[in-house]
């Protein structure tokens, strides 16, 4: 490090500050190679110490430089002091951070911004304990007369507040909120929208964890925010709606008394121009849908609102643009691959990181949306939705007063845009106005029928959905009537040019197939026929939502579908598509996608599934599932494996020794779902393996006596892991007998509540076996044995035999007295009970 003693200031060497200015740049360049080697390049330069000194002079002190090259170098800093930070030597990270609070008033906003992120990375890596003088001086700088100064220090405390929300309000900073909640109610009447804006921000962070320092202040923060109310600023509207919907669900007290205007306002802001502002207050339909109070506070509205919500269903013109909405045949064009994410839904609030900086802060995952077109994510019309749905389940038919007169103009309208976000319409309301819609539908249905050979895609494929609403309807008329002219075109709409379409006509499909199940029998063979080819026309996306109407299919009509002129239509398509997968691919989700389809046809295909399996290469993609970096891949595979076990084991003993390791490395109750279907899949593989699981018994047998005995685990995982004990000791009795006295007891506590069945059979023969071989293991908590027998209903009759010994083995044991002093401390229940049934 170049330290000059007499300044106690590092200065950067001249050679070395070009070579990274020289990085800086080239990191800019659109092509990927150079990319790649300045990623190399910087991951080398950050053994020097004094790289990240380089870095943070870059931002801070040259400003001769061009601004992105410098918010560049910044956000390479916030990389490397998440990635590094508790490595940087204590000179370098007290020169960062001085750095940062000098600087955090930049004349230019990127710069700012860039130095905020910075400033809340360090604090988020635990540095706010470390850096004490951090928030006190941030809150001096917000009183600062320089624009930039105040507008800095709030960008950065409104970060701070984002990430750290809860150290802020612990007694680990002395909470430092009651002093920075009353000081950011002072800024919501500054001059300056944009610093307007930063204080409600900051505030509204606290708001859901009803943290007591703003709950002492809640009353000037509601009269503050309907101040703002009409801000010219549609971010401060924006972040005012946002208050008003998280104050409905934390103190509807305080809000009750000004409801009526708060409804009357939110009604104007969901007509915002700015759809960023009418979205949050459209949030607030749906919350207070969910509140006890809705339907007496809002029926007086209903006929105001109704409308409204209507109008913002239609698609915008920019939706149609991104949806590409002209586009009518596109099933020829290939999936893009990064479409094809698997969908996990993620809560809505979560778009609401760093919209407002303008500074793409490129690694955070969380401020991806997170699927193929943005719009498809949550926006508007889904929004406005969803509150129709769910206002029709509060107010049932009373909405319809209002909704019909709108209905009938918009579902017969010429212009497509209007006629769709009618059919949408009808499908929301489908579940809470149910009832009243019944008069409507023998009209409605074949009207739905006809528009599902519309000439706009986005028409088909929204009434494919609404179609799928009604579907229990349908399938309660005589088949004849609706059933079958919707089945019809639905089937031909699955062969549909576009994908959307046949994506939209799949699912309805397959909700169809849910409600008709055995309706659907006669016309099998016509389905099946369909599906199968559609397997041929398919891109890669559409493919699992297909998989998924196959497996539904198969649940719904169950051993109807085991005929051999539909297995031969099936089995083809099937093994083809699974032998096309690559070992190695990467993208091994349709083959969970598959497990419900093939979990149903395990059931219907019987031993036909044993030539799926025979014939591709199942067991290598599900070996490479089954170690898939996705807790949920691994789960699913584990389901799969279990369920193979039971049906065909001849074909998956040989990789026993493969799964087994990793079946127990995978006993981590801290992923319940994974671990409860490990546990189940090694339970099933004991009872297949007998005595031959003797080699695998040190591989699981510890994990799974350590999750028995946790506190606060499951009771489905207790369950699980109790019955897959018990199967290991009745195959395996002396691996495990000896080990009786660290679960028996848990053992006895988690199986006495569940219903006689076979796997609870299995597991209690496996603790007789045991007790057997280790009485004296049982012997402290007999009584817990003894209640566990006692939940039986009918055990079968060898098994009361066992039962039988062990207990008149026990009383002969230890003697007549000593058994009555024993079974005096016995409930009266259990102690009739165990008297009728096994005379004891």
């Amino acid at each position: 490090l170049k330290w000059d003693r007499m300044e106690c200031e590092w200065k950067p060497d001249e050679q070395g500050l070009q070579q990274i200015l020289q990085l800086l740049k080239e990191s800019q360049s659109p092509d990927t190679t150079t990319q790649r080697s300045v990623q190399q390049k910087l991951e080398q330069l950050n053994q020097y110490p004094d790289f990240n000194n380089y870095l943070i002079f870059v931002l801070t002190k040259l400003k001769s430089e061009d601004e992105p090259t410098r918010s560049l170098s910044g956000l390479i800093l916030k990389n490397n002091v998440k990635a590094h930070y508790q490595n940087f030597p204590n000179g370098v990270s007290e020169f960062i951070k001085n750095e940062c609070l000098q600087n955090i008033g930049d004349s230019s906003p990127l710069i700012r911004a860039t130095v905020g992120i910075l400033i809340t990375t360090i604090a988020s890596k635990g540095e706010l304990q470390n850096w004490p003088e951090l928030l006190p001086k941030l809150c001096l700088l917000l009183d600062s007369e320089d624009y930039n100064t105040c507008e800095g220090a709030f960008g950065a405390l409104q970060k701070i507040c984002e990430d750290s929300a809860e150290i802020l309000d612990s007694d680990m900073l002395d909470r430092p909120l009651n002093v920075m909640i009353p000081k950011f109610l002072q800024f919501f009447k500054h001059s300056s929208p944009k610093i307007r804006s930063h204080a409600i921000a900051c505030v509204n962070q606290f708001i859901i964890s009803r943290t007591q320092a703003l709950m002492l202040h809640i009353d000037p923060f509601i009269e503050n925010l309907f101040a703002l109310a009409g801000d010219e600023e549609s971010e401060v509207r924006k972040n005012v709606c946002r208050a008003l919907v998280m104050l409905l669900e934390v103190r509807m007290d305080r809000l009750l008394p000004h409801m009526h205007n708060i409804i009357e306002y939110m009604l104007q802001r969901t007509q915002d121009q700015d759809e960023n502002v009418a979205l949050e207050a459209c949030e607030f339909w749906l919350t207070l849908a969910e509140q006890p109070v809705c339907k007496e506070v809002l029926c007086g509205h209903l006929s105001k609102l109704t409308p409204v919500l209507v109008s913002k269903m239609k698609y915008s013109e920019i939706d149609i643009i991104l949806l590409k909405g002209d586009v009518e045949e596109d099933e020829a064009i290939p999936d893009n691959e990064q479409d094809i994410r698997p969908r996990f839904h993620r809560s809505r609030t979560v778009a609401q990181q760093h919209e407002a900086d303008g500074i793409e802060d490129e690694d955070d995952d969380e401020d991806d949306l997170d699927d193929d077109d943005t719009i498809s994510d949550w926006n508007l019309r889904k929004c406005s939705a969803a509150a129709l749905d769910v206002l029709a389940n509060v107010f049932r038919d009373d909405l319809l007063l209002h909704l019909l007169p709108l209905l009938k103009e918009l579902l017969f309208h010429p212009d497509w845009v209007i006629k769709e976000s009618g059919i949408l319409v009808l499908g929301a309301i489908a579940e809470g106005c149910m009832q009243g819609m019944i008069p409507y539908l023998p009209e409605l249905i074949p009207h739905l029928v006809q528009c599902l050979s519309d000439k706009k895609a986005l028409v088909r494929s929204i009434t494919c959905w609404t179609l799928s609403r009604y579907a229990h309807w349908v399938v309660s008329q005589p088949p004849d009537t609706y059933l079958k002219p919707l089945m019809t075109e639905l089937l031909k709409r699955i062969l549909d040019g576009n994908k959307r379409v046949q994506e939209a006509a799949c699912s309805a499909f397959a909700t169809l197939e849910e409600e008709a199940c055995t309706e659907l029998v006669p016309y099998l063979a016509y389905i099946l026929d369909t599906l199968v080819f559609a397997f041929s026309k398919y891109q890669h996306k559409n493919l699992l939502i297909l998989y998924d109407a196959i497996g539904t299919l198969a649940d719904s009509v169950g051993h109807h579908l085991n005929k051999p002129e539909y297995i031969q239509m099936l089995m083809p398509p099937l093994i083809q598509k699974w032998n096309q997968l690559k070992d190695e691919d990467k993208d091994l989700f349709p083959l969970l996608e598959w497990v419900p389809a093939l979990l149903g046809l395990a059931e219907g295909l019987g031993g036909n599934i044993e030539q799926l399996v025979a014939r591709s290469n199942i067991l290598t993609l599900m070996y490479q599932c089954m170690q898939d970096k996705m807790p949920e891949v691994r789960q699913s595979s584990f389901a799969l494996l279990g369920d193979l076990t039971k049906a065909c084991f001849q074909h998956v003993k040989p990789c026993i020794a493969d799964f087994m390791p990793i079946l127990g490395t995978n006993l981590n109750p801290e992923l319940i779902s994974v671990c409860n279907n490990a546990t189940w899949a090694i339970g099933e593989i004991s009872i297949q393996m007998g005595a031959d699981m003797q080699p695998y018994i040190a591989m699981v047998l510890h994990q799974l006596i350590e999750i028995i005995n946790r506190p606060n685990t499951p009771k489905t995982l207790l369950e699980n892991t109790a019955i897959t004990i018990g199967r290991l000791g009745y195959v395996c009795p002396q691996e495990v007998a000896p080990m009786l006295q660290q679960f028996i007891r848990p053992w006895c506590t988690s199986l006495r509540n569940i219903r006689d069945n076979e796997e609870k059979d299995s597991a209690f023969r496996g603790i007789c076996t045991m007790i057997t071989v280790n009485p004296g293991g049982v012997v402290q908590d007999f009584i817990f044995f003894c209640d566990a027998v006692a939940s039986w209903v009918n055990p079968k009759d060898d098994l009361r035999d066992m039962f039988y010994k062990i207990l008149h083995g026990f009383k002969n044991q230890v003697g007549e007295e000593n058994w009555r002093r024993f079974s005096d401390q016995f409930p009266l229940p259990l102690k009739e009970r165990l008297a009728a049934f096994y005379g004891v």
